[in-house]
């Protein structure tokens, strides 16, 4: 049997579903209903109370290496954890230090493999907090199976081995027998049995002749979830550095930590550029920044601030919507946090009111560095 998934479904049920994994509902329609209720208040422009907006929307679910987008294993409400609290996050259970004495794997490929390889995963969303090391001790990890016709890659509800990156071929996905998706020539399924330590919650068969990359089980709990699980605390310590952030709820510096993509720069590289547009702005984790302004007359560019780690940058142009005012340019390695154009409106909105009195501040310091009154253009109101 045969359905057509309607256009959006598979996003909604997904988000649904890491919401709950994340906030372990006793009464899960109750829960259900709630949800969805304020997404839709929320797309019809209600306003909400704080209340409100401590809840679970739709578009503020962005967690860190849940889910597979579009392509990955449908997902099985996993059974009720009595006892546990909300607001926790699955990754509050794991111990990292249990997955850390797996041994180190290796399969020999070529180098035009491993570029292969790196290329089909780069934009997988369980690899956006890796390190160039893990990363490339993940792909010396991964091995290659050749697949036939009608073959089992993986069967609802055994026990999770790999997790599975496909490279050619086309692929049917099952649940209770429905099919549910379909694979060509791209995607990857089979991480949340290995995530979460469940059964298999899909079936997925070839239904041509193939070629899938897979990952072992310990590879993948030593290396992806135990680097998204540090990454996480990381972020969430940053967040507490930035006094800008300090009035934000418990539960929207989670998701703001969630949203935070990993960037690092080299001594003297120019991570933003005057005149630029932007679509972006940067927490710093460790190292300096200078930020330099040229005059558009005089064309003479001059400093205009250092910053430093539990600083920001970058926020000026997302708040006027206007071209980049200033350059920032690394002066040592340096690591920093993006979050980019969509999720800072999404996330930041209590935050807005604070930044834009930094307008006026950046203004003085500037008119006292050229000399002249300087004007950086009006706060965009949409």
């Amino acid at each position: 049997m045969s359905f057509d998934i309607p256009e959006g479904l598979t996003e909604m049920l997904q988000d649904f579903t890491v919401e709950v994994l994340r906030e372990k509902p006793t009464d899960l329609v109750g829960f259900a209903l709630e949800y969805f209720s304020k997404i839709q208040k929320k797309r019809t422009g209600s306003s909400h109370s704080d209340e409100a907006r401590d809840g679970p929307y739709l578009e503020d679910v962005q967690p860190v290496g849940f889910g597979s987008d579009d392509e990955g294993e449908p997902v099985q409400l996993p059974p009720k954890y009595p006892g546990m609290g909300r607001r926790r996050s699955v990754f509050d259970k794991i111990d990292p230090s249990a997955t850390s004495a797996a041994p180190k794997v290796s399969h020999p490929k070529s180098d035009e493999q491993k570029e292969q390889l790196r290329q089909a995963v780069k934009d997988i969303f369980l690899f956006r907090f890796l390190e160039d090391y893990q990363m490339d001790e993940v792909l010396d990890a991964m091995f290659k199976r050749t697949v036939v016709p009608d073959e089992e890659i993986i069967k609802q509800g055994d026990d999770g081995d790999n997790f599975y990156v496909i490279e050619e071929g086309t692929y049917d996905c099952f649940v209770n027998d429905n099919k549910v998706v379909s694979y060509s020539n791209s995607g990857f399924f089979g991480e949340l049995a290995l995530m979460y330590n469940q059964k298999r919650a899909a079936t997925v068969k070839s239904t041509s002749n193939g070629t899938v990359w897979a990952l072992d089980r310990e590879t993948f709990r030593r290396i992806v979830v135990q680097s998204t699980y540090e990454k996480r605390q990381m972020y969430e310590k940053l967040i507490e550095s930035v006094n800008m952030l300090q009035g934000l709820q418990a539960t929207e510096k989670t998701n703001l930590a969630d949203a935070l993509m990993p960037k690092t720069f080299q001594h003297g590289e120019v991570i933003v550029k005057q005149g630029d547009s932007a679509d972006c702005m940067f927490f710093i984790e460790d190292g300096e920044v200078r930020i330099v302004r040229r005059d558009d007359e005089t064309k003479e560019e001059k400093e205009i601030a250092v910053c430093k780690s539990g600083d920001y940058f970058g926020e000026l142009a997302l708040l006027t919507n206007k071209p980049r005012a200033a350059s920032a340019i690394a002066i040592s390695k340096c690591k920093c946090a993006e979050l980019d154009v969509k999720a800072f409106e999404r996330l930041l909105g209590p935050c807005k009111e604070i930044m834009t009195r930094n307008i006026s501040a950046y203004e003085q310091q500037l008119e006292k560095i050229f000399g002249k009154p300087t004007s950086l253009a009006e706060v965009d109101s949409n």
